[in-house]
This record gives C-alpha cells, structure tokens and sequence, in this order.
C-alpha cells in the first residue's frame, strides 16, 4: 500500500489544487510507492511567505547553535541510513551500495557543516587613519530556493541546505518528482533535529510549475540549482530580472584518459565504476574514455569482458551492480544516442539495447553499451547522454588526450591512468575541468572539498567544502571610528 504525502509549510498541507502525482519504482514500474501533492505558484507564494517570515528569528540565532541542530540532523540520519538508503533505492533505482553512499555523503555534510558554525570567520584590517577599526563580517542572505535532481536525492539537498542553514537563510526546496519520497524524510528529519517552523519549507511538483515559480519569485533571495545545462540557462536568465544570485551546478561530459603505461588492471576497475556506478546517471559519471594507441586493443578486450558480466537488477537485491534507469523518458534518450553514435559510424562492441531477462520487464532497464570508433567530434562524444554508454576513444600520447578531454562545451570531472609523474601534472595543468583525479574514476567527490565545472558545467560557484559558505552569505564591512572627531579617508590621509 502506497503512503500518501503533503507539503511541508510550517505544517503539512496539502496543494491548493488537491490534485497528486504517482511515485513509482523503476525496476517495476507497476509498485505505487506513495503519492505526492502537484503543487503550483500558490504554494510556493505560500514557502515564501513562511520562509520570509521566520528568517527575521532565525538569522538570530547564533550560527554555533544553528550548528548544533545540524549536529543532531547527522546522528538521525546515521540512525536511518538504512531505511533511507533502501527508500532511495526503491523511487531512483541506484543500488543499496551506493544509496546507503549517498546518505552517508548527507551525513557527512550535516558534521561539516555543524562544525562550520563556529567557523564563518570574519576580517579583520588595519585602517588607514588613528583610532579607527576596520572589520568584515557574515551574515544571511534571506530566503534560498533550492531545486535539486534526483540521481542523489539526499546527497545533493545537504550539500544545498545545510550550508544555507547554517549561515542563517531560509529555505524553500523543491525537490525532484522522480524521488519525492527521499526529500520528504529529508525534512522530517530537519523538523524533528529542531528546525523551527517556516525555516524549511517543501513544496512538490513540477518544474515548470514549482521550480520556476521559485526561481521568479521577488521574495526569493538566491537560487541553487543542480540539473541540465539547458534549464540552468533558463533559470539563469529568469533570476537576472530581479538580480538573484544563483548557483548553477549543470552537465558534464567527463573523460578518463588511459596512457600506456597505466596499470590497465586499476583503471579497468575505474571506467566500470565511472561509467556504469549509478547506471551511468552521475554529472560526474565517466562517458568517455581516451585510450592511447598501444594499449588500445588490450584495454578495450578487458572492458567489454567485463562489461557483458555486469549483473542488472532490482537495486535492493545484494547481486544487483547496474540498475534500472530512473524512469522511460531517461530509457528512450539513451536509446535515442546509441542510434545517433551508429548512424554517426560508431561501433556497438557491446549492449545498445534495452536488457531482457528475468526481472527486468516490468522496468527500465538498459544494457550497459561500449561504443567503439567513435572521433571527439561525434554527439555522442560531446553530448551528455546520462545513461551507460562509454565513448571509447583512440590518441596518440597525452597532450592529444588532453585535447580531446577538452574538446566539449562542460568541464566538471576527469581521470587520467599514468605512472609517469609527467603526464600527470601536464593532465592537472591542461585539462579544463573543476575535478581531476590521477590514477582514480571521474566519480568520488569528498563532501569537504569543492565541487563544481568549468564552461557549460555551471557560472563558477562550488558547491561542498568551505566554499559553499560563501555563496550563502554576504560580506558587511564595518568600521568604527573612536577618534571622536570627523576623519575623511583618503582625504585626510
């Protein structure tokens, strides 16, 4: 039996619609799991409301204690990362081993930022006239409006809200229709660690609805966003009427990058990770691979070996290692891509269909597919497929590699095999890309360090690690004059 749902505004309530959308499983679309309000403007002018509301009392409390709540936020969600993780699992598809990864990451998140409370340092400077302080506080924004995916449905939301929180702002969050349900025990749990009322706000629906309604609205301070290029542009320019700052964390089209003298056995286990972990449905996921020419052949024998032996599956089964897409539109777009790289003279070495077999009918379930002979020129070499299909590459040596990791419109995770110390820096130094790794996949961000892309990947905003506090709040600069007499700067200096 599926649970029903309400928006949370300083109570439950329900849409002022009363109409509801479905929450489905896509490893058998025929399981219900819960239904949620299709919520519109009104509702959100509602979250708005309440948020702006409460901020005049919670940017008063003490960012230490605004800390602490986020402490006990990270021992709820240890006490239920379990649950959590198998909820996950159920409305998105990903296996158990990496949804119990993304609760982990929000646990980690919620530490982080607690201790951030007592750490959003100030300035302080010498002036340039007698008797005169100089300082540089931090202090709230007002009202955040928070739009997240759903390919980590917890993971992301923290990264978002916790720093908000704890800097003071309010928040009115939209979460993805395709994993509602993780959202919601989200915000439970905030209310429950002690969030007042109206500091936390969810309102479901969808994006054209709910998400754009919160991006225009004049009472919403910033926006944080994570999903398509194409939408983020949108978002950004509707937010420039009312000159909102927004953070805009968008594609990838991220690239490994093997050179001969790699050790083959290591970065084999990487691009399978990279490019099959979350059923190819990561910003950071691996889709394309650059291969120098001797080690071409021997590689990609060992990837498509491995390949055709990856288990796919129901997510919660413990055998499972590649799950279902998150719903058919996602299925179709794949699809859709493979037919684009063959029509373009790629070659199918592998997958390039919807799987068959027990347990996958009643979900959307893809092969993972390997493309071979594909030129960096190719769709399917520039464009994010968000899907599990690796673009195989051939170069010659690693300044062409390099080339080739640069030649797309985004710029957010890369990978380069080499021992040789010397390919390494020349790949940390040339390649355009907010994340490279050495000897390790293109997917594996720590939540205390920054995250985010170059180019089309976002407008230069990172999201996890100390640099997130800054998007969350404003610099004041104060002086305090003790002279007692008037000082003219610059004049009087």
């Amino acid at each position: 039996m599926s649970t029903s749902y309400k928006n949370f505004i300083g109570r439950q309530v329900d849409a002022k619609s009363g109409k509801t959308f479905e929450n489905r499983n896509p490893a058998n679309w025929d399981e219900v799991l819960s239904t949620f309000p299709m919520s519109s403007k009104e509702d959100v002018d509602d979250a708005v409301r309440a948020a702006r509301k409460a901020f005049e009392k919670w940017r008063l409390v003490p960012a230490p204690a605004r800390g602490d709540i986020l402490r006990r936020v990270g021992d709820l969600l240890t006490a239920r990362k379990e649950d959590l993780a198998r909820t996950m699992t159920r409305e998105m598809g990903k296996v158990l081993l990496e949804t119990r990864g993304d609760v982990q990451e929000g646990i980690d998140t919620a530490y982080y930022a607690a201790a951030e409370g007592r750490r959003l340092f100030g300035r302080t400077v010498p002036s340039e006239l007698p008797n005169k302080f100089n300082m540089a506080i931090r202090v709230p924004v007002g009202v955040a409006g928070i739009i997240t995916p759903w390919n980590f449905p917890m993971a992301i939301p923290t990264w978002k809200i916790f720093p908000a929180l704890v800097c003071g702002n309010t928040v009115v969050f939209k979460p993805a229709s395709d994993t509602p349900e993780t959202a919601a025990k989200l915000v439970e749990i905030l209310v429950e660690a002690g969030v007042p009322d109206g500091v936390v706000n969810i309102v479901h629906g969808g994006g054209s609805q709910v998400g754009m309604a919160i991006v225009d609205h004049p009472d919403i301070d910033l926006i944080s966003f994570t999903g398509s290029t194409g939408v983020g542009k949108k978002i950004s320019e509707v937010a420039a009427k009312t000159l909102k700052r927004v953070s805009l964390e968008l594609g990838g089209k991220n690239a490994q990058i093997v050179m001969d003298d790699a050790r083959l056995d290591l970065a084999l286990d990487g691009v399978l990770w990279g490019a099959f972990g979350t059923t190819g449905q990561r910003c950071t996921a691996t889709s394309r691979l650059i291969v120098q020419e001797k080690a071409y052949d021997k590689f990609l024998s060992m990837l498509i070996d491995r390949t055709r032996k990856l288990r796919l599956g129901d997510g919660l089964r413990q055998e499972t290692e590649v799950g279902p897409l998150v719903n058919q539109g996602q299925l179709e777009t794949v699809d859709r891509y493979v037919k684009i790289g063959t029509e373009e003279g790629a070659t199918v070495l592998t997958g390039g269909k919807r799987a068959a077999g027990d347990g996958l009918s009643k979900g959307w379930f893809y092969e993972p597919t390997i493309l071979g002979e594909v030129t960096s020129s190719m769709r399917v070499a520039t464009e994010e497929i968000f899907g599990p299909v690796l673009a195989v590459i051939r170069v010659k040596n690693i300044t062409e590699a390099i080339e080739v990791a640069n030649s797309t419109k985004y710029g957010l995770s890369s990978a380069v095999y080499t021992q040789d110390i010397n390919n390494a820096y020349q790949a940390i130094r040339d390649i355009r890309a907010g994340i490279t790794y050495i000897n390790a996949p293109t997917i594996g961000a720590e939540a205390h360090m920054p995250f985010g892309g170059v180019k089309e990947t976002g407008n230069g905003h990172r999201e996890g690690g100390w640099t997130v506090y800054e998007f969350y709040s404003e610099w004041k600069t104060v002086y305090v004059d003790y002279s007692g007499k008037l000082q003219r700067a610059q004049i009087d200096t």
